[in-house]
């Protein structure tokens, strides 16, 4: 596989702006979508779980619709990632991550008129569980494809374990200390603006949102690859 350094240098920074985008589409799913996450499949199968025990406020479709949807958007991604090239898999996550601009602007359209209501699922919710999950899958799959180490745009916990395990407390030498925060940062401000937008305007803003970041995200990540290719 070739290697391409200045978009590797590059994706450092997208993969942050993906992190926040991973916190609006949180926000959107747990709170207007029926408490279920679409971006953060550790919570979604926890969540399965007690919707499973008959946990009041909890469903087992809306969770099964996110899970399932997540893992389409990863064979899709994987399979993408997978095609033999001389190419580097930076350019092929490009791909990956227009896919994912498409359908979360699909999702934002899906979202025009939504109040969050979700009583019983209805074609609505599902259909923005669905494109929703799809998209963080897409995304996930071709992730973890790229040497990044550190910024896996939509996990915490092995981030925030290896800022304690590495650091001075541990007897550690705070190894990309930098960059683990960052991550840490931008979900958290992803969650609370996604938070934010969803009270004050609609489900369809914050998705709006996702997108556009997201699209800026993959606008940059475009333009290194063709200014390494000069």
């Amino acid at each position: 596989m070739a290697s391409n350094p200045a978009a590797e240098k590059i994706a450092h920074y997208v993969f942050l702006g993906m992190t926040a985008v991973t916190g609006l589409v949180d926000a959107v799913s747990f709170l207007s979508l029926g408490r279920v996450f679409t971006a953060n499949m550790t919570g979604n199968v926890v969540l399965l779980g007690f919707a499973t025990a008959r946990v009041p406020g909890l469903s087992v479709t809306l969770s099964l619709t996110a899970l399932g949807s997540f893992l389409a958007g990863a064979v899709l991604a994987g399979r993408i990632m997978a095609r033999p090239s001389g190419d580097s898999h930076i350019r092929f996550a490009a791909e990956v991550f227009l896919l994912e601009v498409v359908v979360l602007t699909a999702a934002a359209l899906c979202g025009i008129g939504y109040k969050g209501d979700v009583i019983e699922p209805s074609v609505q919710p599902l259909a923005l569980i669905a494109l929703t999950a799809l998209a963080m899958g897409t995304r996930n799959a071709a992730v973890r494809k790229l040497p990044i180490p550190d910024v896996t745009t939509t996990v915490l916990t092995l981030t925030l374990t290896a800022i304690a395990a590495d650091s001075s407390l541990a007897n550690g030498n705070n190894v990309r200390l930098a960059r683990r925060i960052g991550a840490v940062l931008a979900m958290f401000s992803g969650a609370a603006l996604g938070a934010v937008v969803i009270r004050y305007y609609s489900v369809a803003a914050a998705l709006g949102l996702a997108a556009a970041i997201s699209a800026l995200c993959n606008a940059a990540l475009y333009r290194s690859l063709r200014t390494s290719e000069l």
